[in-house]
Formats: structure tokens, sequence, C-alpha cells
């Protein structure tokens, strides 16, 4: 993993100026925004700026009673998979779904997480899925492909590689009546430029057949995984430090604006809240590289994160109206604002810094320990970072041939 230590300093160095002369933003051409206006369509880059590649991944995920193991799995490494998709040169924009399905006659057939770059989120909700129910053989496969291309917020820009990734053990009911079949769901998402990749658990010929089946009318990869998802657990002395910091670094967002932008700002952190009490250490450390990775600061900040909207220039904090600001800020002098900013900002870069130096501790003991198993490359995050190493490399990303976990 690379970690830019240069450029953090670099960060730490200017981010004071930044927040203290407001006026350089507009000077470089960014128009300050009204009151509370920040939105997603502010973080877009300028015309004259190459957008980064982005990444948008959905997971439809089987979440009958047989597939607990896989679950447990999904919930300990969905940060290490979101940490190896953020190693690509350039680091990309990364946005994740879910679909939990389960079958007709279960508590639900599908449940949607949409595709979100708020990462926290996604994962509280993963959170709370249970294995439970099925039992018949065959589950609702159709349904959750189709909700998987169709339910989600797939952009259309060019330059985004956009990936499914189907993982079951049982094989799609064809018997119910007017439900349209995978064949047919797999040529839309072709259309789309969606790529569907197909990841079996456990050995049953049938899904076999048809998992083989998706992957090849898809274009995409045959993956197959123990019944308990083929996880390789390491835990480390780094990971109870490294969610400190993470936690530490959560302290230092300043979240702005009104009306939904405040709904969405306590949303975030009660998601954030959730997964300090409840992930496990080695969850939260993953969650800690991620974060201070450059592909990570959108999952971290959000859209009305008023350390970074200022540092980065897209909000000149003088021209926020003080009720639009958190109470102890709407209090401050503009100077004071300022000088609270700054520090922010000064913190959350020597936090990011130390995050990168443990996480290259962390990376050598988990190396070490995989060595001496002999357990390299044959579980489901390096299997999924295989994937997504070639087939990214369509739309420019570029990954090292071995995954970090």
């Amino acid at each position: 993993m690379k970690h830019p230590l240069p450029a953090l300093a670099l960060f730490a160095a200017t981010a004071v100026a930044v927040v203290l002369y407001p006026d350089l933003a507009s000077h470089a051409g960014t128009t300050p925004k009204a009151p509370g206006a920040a939105n997603s369509a502010s973080r877009q880059a300028p015309p004259a700026v190459r957008q980064r590649p982005r990444i948008e991944v959905v997971f439809a995920l089987d979440t009958t009673g047989s597939m607990g193991g896989l679950i447990h799995a999904a919930k300990d490494k969905i940060w290490s998979i979101a940490a190896s998709m953020a190693q690509a040169d350039p680091a990309p924009e990364i946005r994740m779904g879910l679909v939990a399905y389960r079958d007709r006659g279960d508590e639900y057939v599908t449940r949607v997480v949409d595709l979100s770059s708020d990462l926290d989120s996604m994962y509280a909700a993963l959170m709370d899925f249970r294995a439970s129910g099925g039992g018949d053989g065959p589950e609702a496969v159709n349904q959750a492909l189709a909700d998987a291309v169709e339910r989600m917020s797939w952009s259309g820009d060019d330059n985004v590689y956009r990936v499914v990734f189907l993982v079951g053990d049982a094989p799609p009911h064809m018997d119910y009546q007017g439900e349209r079949r995978y064949p047919e769901i797999v040529a839309l998402a072709n259309a789309r430029g969606i790529v569907v990749n197909a990841i079996q658990c456990g050995s049953q010929h049938d899904t076999a057949r048809i998992w083989q089946h998706i992957a090849a009318l898809a274009q995409g990869d045959y993956i197959t995984v123990g019944q308990n998802g083929g996880a390789v657990a390491v835990s480390t002395p780094f990971d109870g430090e490294l969610g400190r910091l993470a936690a530490e670094m959560d302290g230092t967002r300043v979240f702005f604006g009104a009306g939904d932008a405040h709904e969405r700002a306590a949303r975030k952190e009660r998601a954030t809240a959730k997964l300090h009490a409840a992930a496990a250490p080695e969850a939260l450390a993953r969650r800690a590289l991620f974060n201070a990775s450059a592909a990570g600061e959108a999952s971290f900040a959000g859209d009305h994160e008023l350390v970074e909207a200022v540092t980065s220039g897209r909000v000149a904090l003088d021209t926020i109206a003080a009720d639009a600001l958190p109470a102890p800020l709407a209090a401050m002098s503009a100077e004071e604002r300022r000088a609270h900013v700054a520090a922010q900002a000064t913190k959350r870069a020597q936090l990011k810094a130390s995050i990168a130096r443990l996480a290259a501790r962390r990376d050598a003991y988990i190396a070490a320990e995989l060595e001496a198993r002999g357990a390299r490359g044959d579980s489901l995050d390096d299997k999924l970072y295989d994937t997504v190493r070639r087939q990214a490399a369509e739309v420019g990303l570029h990954y090292e041939a071995e995954a970090k976990h």
C-alpha cells in the first residue's frame, strides 16, 4: 500500500493558509456557495480538470440461512475490499451498494441499499443483515440481479468501472410466472456497461452451471469460495490503535447546512457511532486505512463537512451564514471560526500521517503472518481484488499485483 506522507505533510502546512485566507479560493476561480448550498454537484471537478476514475460496485448477496459464514465474512472484510480498491493509481472515487436477497415467502425478497460514497452508512446497513430463511433450494436470484441493475443510481459518465458481484450458493427460481430471467437482465447490464461477476459459495452443481453462464453472458468472472466465504482473518497489534486514531479523525468533522443537509449529517453520525460500538477491531482498523486514503475522502467527509469544504476551496468560510453552522461555531467571531477550522484541518492531517505510519507496520505484520500460514491468494477478498485489478484497467485504473488485507 502506498502512503503519501509527503502529501499529508504538505496538506497540513497549507490547510491553515487556505482556511485563514478564503479569498484565495475565489481568486482561483471558485465561486463561493450560498449558505447551505453545497451539494454533491459541488464535488465535481471543474470542466478543465479531468475527473478521477470512479468505481461503482454493488454486492447482490444471498442472505438465506446457509449463508451465515459468508455474511459474517462480508461484515469483517468489506473495509478491506474498499481499502484494496482505493490502492489504484490514480486514486478512484468509490461508491458501493448492496442488494440482500432471499426468496418469496421469506421475511423479504430483496432489500436494496443504493450506491453511495458514504460507506459508513452502507456498512451500518450490512451489520443489520442476518442469515435466515430459504431452505427450498432455488432463491430470488433473478429479482436480485434486476434490482442491482435497475434500482441503483448508476452514473452515466465515462471513465467508470461499474460492477455487480452476485454472491450466493443456490440457483435462481426459473419457474416464477412473469418474472424476467437472468439472460435478459444480464443483457441489460451489458447495454449499460455493468460487468457482472458470479461468486459461488460451496459446490452445488446446479449453482455452478448457472453462475458460470451468468459470468459468461456478462463478460465477468466466475469465482468459487468455501461456504464460509474463504476469509483469512489476521488480527494485528496495531488494530486497536488504528481504530482509536480513526475515531479521533471522525471527531475533526464539522458538519454544516440546514434541512436535508442537516438530516444527512445526523444519519452519517449515527452510522459512525453504530460501527464504533459494534464493529470488530480489525474492521475498524481497515476503515481507518480507507478513510485516510485519497479515495476515502468522500466517505469520510460527505457532502457538507466544513473542514474539507473550506480547505479544498469549494466553500469560502466567511460566506456561510451563522444559522447554517453548528451552534458552537455560530457563536464564534469570524476570526475564531477560521482558527477553529484551521486547527481541525491540521489535526486531521496529523492523524492521517499517524495512520499511514501504523498502516505500514500493519502491512508488514500481515504479510509475514500470511506467509507463515501459506494463506496468500485464496481468500474472497484476494479473488475480488484480482478481478477488480484486471477489469478496472479498462477505465485507466492500475493496481499492484497483490492485495493488501
